[in-house]
């Protein structure tokens, strides 16, 4: 007799059991006389015998365990392959987006400011509270200068009639400033009358003079 005595189809040997990938962890191992356990690469297969008697789950991480002929080149591929991590959703933009915002929202303001009219003169007058000053006495001349509100600066200039002016002088404004008060003070001495004059000459941002007339006496 050629000795298969089992059921039609069986094998003699451990050719029943067809190539199994375990990747990882426990694996219980089945009830036979031998194991390959593939614990290198793809060219080392180490073959172990059996003992008898019940065998333990093995501990394995990253092996390949094959049950019964046939392992192929990749089947042991497949298994040293790791799948792709998912990729982790970083929402910085909620992080970011308040700052990017108050950002734009203070170059926009900049902007306007800037696109803005700029700083206009709708009115310039001189005036003196003592039109007629008295021996020694020193006169207080007023320019008022009325704006359009804008912020911006005045240069202007003090002229008298007695042939001397101040330097080129400097005023400014804020935003929604939208007067400016400009002040000359001018101390009469000696006998006698004398007509006085005092202009204001607005040099920027636009060119305008003003004056006012007094009349010193002394006797």
């Amino acid at each position: 007799m050629s000795g298969n005595s089992g059921a039609p189809g069986a094998s003699s040997n451990d050719d029943e059991y067809s190539a199994t990938v375990l990747a990882s962890h426990w694996i219980q191992r089945p009830e036979s006389s031998e194991t390959l356990a593939l614990t290198g690469g793809p060219e080392t297969l180490v073959l172990s015998g059996a003992t008898t008697g019940e065998t333990r789950p093995d501990r394995v991480e990253g092996t390949l365990l094959r049950f019964g002929p046939g392992v192929n080149a990749d089947t042991m591929r497949r298994v040293g392959e790791v799948p792709p991590a998912a990729p982790v959703r970083r929402r910085t933009w909620r992080r970011h987006a308040l700052p990017a915002l108050v950002l734009l929202l203070v170059v926009a303001f900049l902007l306007w400011h800037r696109a803005g009219p700029s700083l206009g003169v709708e009115d310039v007058t001189v005036t003196t509270a003592s039109p007629s000053p008295a021996c020694g006495e020193t006169a207080d001349i007023t320019g008022t200068v009325t704006t359009n509100g804008r912020p911006g600066e005045l240069t202007y200039r003090w002229v008298r009639s007695d042939g001397t002016s101040s330097k080129v002088l400097h005023e400014d404004l804020t935003h929604n400033q939208k007067r400016a008060v400009l002040h000359l003070l001018w101390t009469f001495q000696g006998d006698g009358r004398y007509a006085a004059r005092a202009e204001l000459h607005l040099l920027s941002p636009v060119r305008r003079t003003v004056s006012a007339e007094l009349t010193y006496q002394c006797p």
